[in-house]
């Protein structure tokens, strides 16, 4: 029997899914990081940042679409897929680590991130002018001020020093927790995916999840470590817009039209944050939601072939 609690089968599948044609680790401040990489490496390339608990084989099926034109290169973030696991877990330096892969490629890049990746692309943008040609920011806008709430779950609004305390009170317990809940098959590991992101098939997600988690004695349990979800410390959501203003490289700011678990955000808040970028364009693909990629891979792909141009 497989992962799946189903007859053996050699790799996971996924129609129009393409595994890399190369992979490699990258060293970055004493880790070792997984890249993956899709079509002729003589083109230009498109770096593809994944969001929070997301890895790089998420982009099994967009990758191809894109590698048809590009040079195309996905990174496990640091703490998830099969990069290694830090102690600690700050925004900047996931910032620095797109660039230092960006930099692994030899030559000046396009930028593509979801979600939390589409903030820390953007920031990595904003750092490094010289070595982004163009960035696309699929829904990755930053919450509302309140936070995301996926359970409709209502919190009194925290004073900034009541965050800071929160967050130490956190860290402080952090290395006693037991980490994720481990499931007898990779099927349950999708089927509780499902909860946080109905939008996407069981499918999707029974792939999604053979990539994204190890076998271990207690069973099958995530590769994200747990503590990525608050390892970068305290914010306000009034600090991201603010920060995007030096940015030099056209963005194109990608949502999907259908309210989903992490979002889009409410489209004045978009708007809001949007106008501190100088060079930015609007676009969106029909019946998707805060997952645009992946819901719709094919139609994505053609906007961001279109957008990208050579």
């Amino acid at each position: 029997m497989d992962r799946y609690g189903a007859p053996a089968m050699s790799e996971p599948s996924y129609p129009g899914a393409v595994p890399p044609e190369r992979s490699r680790w990258l060293g970055s401040f004493g880790i070792r990081l997984r890249v993956h990489e899709w079509g002729d490496p003589a083109q230009t390339p498109v770096v593809l940042i994944h969001g929070m608990f997301d890895h790089a084989r998420t982009f099994d099926v967009l990758a191809p679409l894109l590698a048809e034109r590009f040079r195309v290169v996905a990174l496990d973030a640091r703490g998830h897929g099969d990069s290694e696991w830090a102690t600690s877990y700050p925004w900047v330096l996931d910032v620095f680590t797109i660039i230092q892969v960006i930099r692994s490629t030899g030559r000046r890049a396009h930028l593509i991130g979801h979600s939390k990746g589409g903030g820390q692309s953007t920031d990595a943008a904003v750092r490094a002018p010289n070595d982004v040609l163009r960035l696309v920011n699929i829904d990755g806008f930053g919450p509302p001020a309140e936070g995301f709430r996926p359970n409709g779950d209502a919190h009194p609004q925290k004073t900034q020093p009541e965050y800071l305390a929160d967050f130490l009170d956190w860290r402080r317990g952090a290395n006693d927790r037991a980490g994720w809940r481990a499931y007898p098959t990779v099927e349950g590991l999708a089927e509780r995916r499902k909860q946080q992101n109905p939008r996407l098939s069981l499918e999707w997600l029974r792939y999604f999840s053979a990539y994204g988690s190890r076998e271990t004695e207690r069973g099958f349990t995530w590769k994200a470590d747990p503590h990525t979800i608050r390892g970068y410390g305290p914010w306000l959501p009034d600090w991201i817009a603010p920060g995007w203003e030096p940015l030099r490289a056209p963005m194109l700011a990608l949502t999907g039209t259908e309210q989903d678990t992490w979002g889009p955000i409410p489209e004045e808040l978009i708007a809001h944050r949007l106008r501190h970028v100088a060079n930015v364009e609007r676009a969106s693909v029909d019946d998707t939601g805060h997952f645009v990629h992946l819901e719709r891979p094919k139609e994505t792909a053609r906007v961001l072939l279109d957008w990208l141009g050579e």
